[in-house]
């Protein structure tokens, strides 16, 4: 707008000047350039056959949606802070409605280093709790699982990215003294990688792509006695199996448009994977461990095939 406004003043004053004045060389305005904002706002959607966490679906394997907003601010151009919430659509055993997720954070930069220190709330509304320890809970589910109604978390977490030609990589950590409610506690750590496609290698105008893939390991503590096997060594409550998990994937840009597909998968085997999910569809009996006694499985940490099609983009883009 100050740029309109000053050219317009120009030229009014070229045109109320002097005849003679024409032939005098006229002295070009500069205009000083506004500085950028450090305000910016980062938001999107995105629509997905199936929405996994760490190797084990969201959403029962079915299709899911997400959309986020993040408003950043640049304290100077190697410092931003941030704050957001997204959603997603969700299949729990407890029924919940949605997955709400609110987080902030710090993202300093070194360089090519770039890292990211932030808390994570999950917040699962609309929850029913199934049999266990509560009396005021429904019956169990039909397979005999249990779920408690509040299923909410947070975690902390510091990630780092290293920045090196067309590859980017480096390790996560977060941290949850509560993970998903069950009252073990879960750390993870993983390592990620991610090569684009340099504008040699594009398929067309405007169309890039790449190749990404993280591998994992998800430590998990032991369960509170809501979880917990009457009449056994777990009647207080059960350790959850650790487990690694993995994915890799390609992608292809367009714009502010991706289309990525995806396979992931776990080491955890069906049994335990039950008493971790209390999948209300895990069935079956041939599949007993110490902290699965009744042998149903569940294929909610099984391998499965991803494909995403989102889209990411910024005010600053925008203007």
């Amino acid at each position: 707008m100050n740029r309109v406004v000053w050219s317009v003043v120009a030229a009014l004053a070229v045109s109320a000047a002097p005849a003679f004045a024409a032939d005098m060389p006229v002295k070009a305005v500069k205009v000083p350039a506004a500085a950028p904002s450090p305000w910016d706002v980062a938001f999107g959607s995105a629509v997905m056959s199936d929405y996994v966490f760490r190797g084990v679906t969201q959403s029962a394997h079915q299709p899911s949606v997400a959309a986020y907003f993040e408003p950043r601010y640049n304290i100077n151009p190697n410092l931003q802070i941030y704050a957001g919430i997204s959603g997603e659509s969700i299949k729990f055993a407890n029924d919940a409605a949605a997955e709400i997720d609110f987080y902030g954070g710090v993202r300093p930069t070194f360089g090519p280093l770039a890292l990211d220190f932030g808390i994570w709330e999950y917040y699962y509304p609309g929850g029913t709790c199934f049999g266990g320890t509560d009396l005021a809970c429904q019956p169990a589910l039909a397979n005999g699982n249990v779920a408690k109604k509040n299923a909410s978390f947070y975690e902390i977490y510091g990630k780092a990215a290293y920045t090196a030609g067309d590859w980017v990589f480096g390790p996560n950590f977060y941290y949850s003294p509560n993970f998903l409610n069950t009252g073990a506690d879960g750390e993870y750590l993983s390592g990620t990688f991610k090569w684009t496609a340099p504008a040699s290698m594009v398929l067309a105008k405007d169309i890039g792509w790449y190749v990404s893939g993280e591998f994992g390991r998800q430590w998990l503590g032991t369960s509170d006695a809501f979880y917990g096997l009457p009449g056994t060594a777990f009647a207080n409550g059960i350790p959850y199996k650790d487990y690694n998990t993995w994915n890799i994937g390609i992608g292809f840009t367009y714009k502010v448009f991706t289309v990525d597909l995806r396979y992931s998968g776990t080491d955890l085997n069906k049994g335990d994977c039950n008493a971790f999910t209390s999948d209300p569809g895990a069935s079956g009996t041939g599949n007993i461990t110490a902290i699965n006694p009744g042998g149903a499985g569940s294929n909610w940490c099984g391998q499965t095939f991803i494909a995403k099609l989102s889209a990411d983009l910024t005010l600053g883009s925008l203007k």
